[in-house]
């Protein structure tokens, strides 16, 4: 087991398996990454050395402090980008997990003006009214390389996710939370699908949207029942 780490290591499991998980549903490829807080120390969270999640193995999660900077010396590089999750979890005390990717359904929800992503379905229910965008020229200017790879853009970022599940960034992607790392996997997996779907009933009219109540008593009722896709994910990935 990694000496980079002071959490328990039960938690590993559950950060490895969603590694895996995002990538065989087509959420990350080659990038992309999963964090969980520290269950014991919330100024600390648990995250994989910078590499593609496919690959994660416990021996490669890393505990740093919410400046993104390793507990223990000798750590192995983390993600350029891992100041979106230190800045949230900062934050967003009710936020146990974060997920950031660049999945393709999603994207085009943030570069279109008038048109923002909602939910159409009960799984996507944790949408709520509507994802918020980050602007990245708002706080970096018209300059950058599109990356969150300083605390002041993970700054500006948590200012844009606010009290929100999801948070869409023009050009780059989305980032989720959650209050578990399967929560947080769940609603990066199907804020992808509802996004698929929304697109589809775009092509044929003006969607019927869930209403902010719909949608709250659906998150409900889907927080309830995670482990039932979680369990199936997991033995997807692990050829059980």
């Amino acid at each position: 087991m990694t000496s980079f780490v002071t959490a328990d290591p039960a938690l590993f499991a559950d950060l490895v398996d969603a590694n895996h998980i995002l990538y065989k549903q087509g959420v990350v490829d080659g990038f992309g990454h999963v964090s969980a807080r520290h269950p014991e120390n919330p100024g600390r969270f648990l995250i994989a050395r910078s590499m593609a999640p496919a690959l994660v193995t416990a021996a490669d999660i890393v505990e740093l402090d919410l400046d993104g900077n390793p507990v223990i010396a000798g750590a192995p590089a983390s993600y350029l980008e891992r100041f979106i999750h230190g800045e949230i979890f900062r934050v967003r005390p009710d936020v146990m997990a974060v997920v950031h990717s660049h999945s393709l359904g999603l994207i085009p929800f943030g570069l279109v003006k008038g048109v923002q992503l909602r939910p159409v379905s009960h799984m996507g229910g944790f949408i709520g009214t509507g994802a918020p965008i980050y602007e990245i020229r708002d706080a970096g200017g018209p300059a950058t390389d599109m990356l969150v790879r300083t605390p002041e853009l993970g700054v500006a970022l948590a200012k844009s996710l606010g009290p929100y599940s999801i948070v869409l960034m023009r050009g780059h992607g989305s980032t989720v939370v959650g209050f578990s790392v399967r929560q947080a996997v769940y609603r990066a997996i199907y804020a992808e699908s509802n996004a698929r779907l929304q697109v589809e009933a775009l092509r044929l009219g003006e969607p019927i949207y869930l209403t902010p109540e719909e949608a709250a008593g659906a998150a409900r009722a889907n927080d309830q029942n995670m482990d039932r896709a979680w369990n199936l994910w997991v033995r997807a990935v692990r050829g059980e």
